[in-house]
C-alpha cells in the first residue's frame, strides 16, 4: 500500500525523537515519505541533534524541544534551513494547535497530557502512546475526543490487538479483555533477586527495544498497571472485565473474549511499526517491511498467571479502579518520582512500589477531576507526597 498518489496527509509527532516517534518517521518513509505525508510539527527534549535532523529531512514546519534552555541550541542547528522554532510548554502547544489531520502522541509521562488534549480538542486523529492521557485524566480526555470530533487510536501493541479484535457490532456479547505481558526480564526472579537489579539490568528488554521509562516499566510491570487503567477508558468496560496474562514471547499482544466462549487474538512479531501503520492508515492496513511469522520455526507459545506478590504494580492498578477517581493520576505520578529516584539510585527496585502503594493511601480521600487543572493539582500533591516518602527512605536506608 503506498500513499504517495494521494492528497499529503498533514502529520504531527508530539516526541518524535523517542522510540515511537523514530518507528512512527520509519513508517511514514516506508508510505511514501514527503510525497505522502506532509510534517507540521516534531517535538523533543534533549536530542536536539536527532530533532533537528528530522525537521530538516521530513521538511517540518516547527521543530519544538520541551527543554527551553535548549532553544537557542536548536534554532543554531535549525539556521537557514526554514523550519521555525519554539521551546517549553508554549512551544508544545503551539505544536499541537498546528492544523494537522493526525497526531502521534507520543511524550512519555504527563508532560504529553497538555499537548494531546490541545490535539483532541481541535479534532484531530490522536494515535494515542501516551499513558498518562487516560490514567491520569481518563474521563476528561475521552470527553475532549468526543467534542472534538476526532478519532482515538491506540499504539501500544496490546491495545492495538484489542482494537482490531473488537468486534463493536458484538459489544453486548463482549465478556473479557486479555492483556499480555511479556513478564519483562525479572519474570522468574525472586523478590530477593530483584532487590538487588540495577538499572542497567532494568533497561534491558528480552523482546522489544523501548527508551529507559517504558524498559523499566515494564521491568516492574508498572506498564502493565497502567495499561489497565488505559483499557478501562479506551474501551469502556469495567475493571471486572479487565484481565492480564504473562505471555513470555509477546507474539499474542492481547485477546478479546466473547459471551460464546470465543477468543480472538491478534498476533505478530514484537514490532511497534506494525500498530503505528495501522494508527496513521486506519481502517486500511499497509505494506510494511516487517517481519513476518513463521508458526512452524515459532512451535509453541506459553502463558502463565501473573505473581502480584512480585509485581505489586498490578494489585495497585485494581486498587485504583476500584477507587475510581484521581487515584489513576496519584499512582501515575507517584510512580514517575519513583522511578526517577530508581535511576538515580536513591531507592531500590521493589521500593518503587512501595512509594506508590503509600502516596496512594495518603491521598485516598480525592475524589474525581471536574478540569484538567484539578489533574494537574492533584499530580503535584501526589509528587510532593512521593518526595517526601523517597527522603525518609534515603534517611533511614
Amino acid at each position: 500500500m503506498t500513499l504517495a498518489k494521494q492528497q499529503p496527509r498533514r502529520l504531527t509527532i508530539l516526541g518524535s525523537t523517542g522510540s515511537i516517534g523514530v518507528n512512527t518517521l520509519d513508517v511514514v518513509n516506508q508510505l511514501g515519505g514527503r510525497d505522502a505525508f506532509e510534517i507540521g510539527a516534531l517535538t523533543g527534549n534533549g536530542n536536539i541533534e536527532l530533532l533537528a535532523e528530522q525537521a530538516r529531512t521530513m521538511g517540518a514546519k516547527l521543530a519544538v524541544t520541551a527543554d527551553e534552555s535548549q532553544y537557542m541550541t536548536l534554532k543554531d542547528a535549525l539556521a537557514g534551513s526554514g523550519v521555525d522554532v519554539a521551546a517549553g510548554r508554549s512551544g508544545l502547544k503551539e505544536a499541537a494547535s498546528l492544523d494537522a489531520d493526525w497526531v502521534m502522541a507520543a511524550i512519555v509521562g504527563t508532560a504529553g497530557l497538555g499537548p494531546t488534549l490541545t490535539a483532541a480538542a481541535r479534532g484531530a486523529d490522536i494515535a494515542l502512546a501516551n499513558k498518562e492521557c487516560l490514567v491520569s485524566a481518563g474521563e476528561l480526555f475521552i470527553q475532549a475526543v468526543k467534542t472534538g470530533g476526532g478519532r482515538l487510536i491506540p499504539v501500544d501493541s496490546e491495545h492495538s490487538a484489542i482494537f482490531q479484535c473488537l468486534d463493536t457490532s458484538q459489544r453486548p456479547a463482549l465478556e473479557r479483555i486479555i492483556l499480555t505481558a511479556s513478564g519483562g526480564p525479572f519474570r522468574t526472579y525472586t523478590r530477593e533477586q530483584m532487590a538487588g537489579v540495577t538499572v542497567a539490568t532494568a533497561r534491558t528488554h528480552p523482546n522489544w527495544s523501548m527508551g529507559l521509562k517504558i524498559s523499566v516499566g515494564s521491568a516492574s510491570m508498572f506498564n502493565k498497571a497502567l495499561e489497565m487503567i488505559e483499557a478501562r477508558h479506551l474501551f469502556d468496560i469495567t475493571p471486572e472485565q479487565i484481565e492480564v496474562i504473562v505471555h513470555p514471547q509477546s507474539i499474542i499482544h492481547s485477546m478479546v473474549g466473547y459471551s460464546d466462549g470465543s477468543v480472538i487474538a491478534q498476533l505478530g512479531p514484537p514490532d511497534m511499526r506494525t500498530a503505528i501503520g495501522y494508527a496513521l492508515t486506519y481502517p486500511k492496513r499497509p505494506r510494511l517491511n516487517a517481519e513476518r511469522l513463521d508458526f512452524a520455526r515459532l512451535a509453541r507459545l506459553d502463558f502463565e498467571a501473573p505473581d502480584e506478590t512480585r509485581f505489586p504494580a498490578l494489585r495497585l492498578a485494581r486498587t485504583a479502579l476500584t477507587r475510581g477517581g484521581l487515584q489513576g493520576a496519584i499512582m501515575n505520578a507517584a510512580e514517575e518520582t519513583a522511578f526517577d529516584a530508581f535511576v538515580e539510585e536513591k531507592i531500590g527496585f521493589l521500593d518503587m512500589a512501595d512509594i506508590v502503594e503509600v502516596t496512594m493511601e495518603r491521598l485516598i480521600d480525592c475524589g474525581a477531576a471536574s478540569s484538567i487543572d484539578d489533574v494537574f493539582a492533584t499530580d503535584a500533591e501526589a509528587r510532593r507526597v512521593a518526595a517526601s516518602i523517597i527522603s525518609t527512605h534515603e534517611k533511614t536506608a
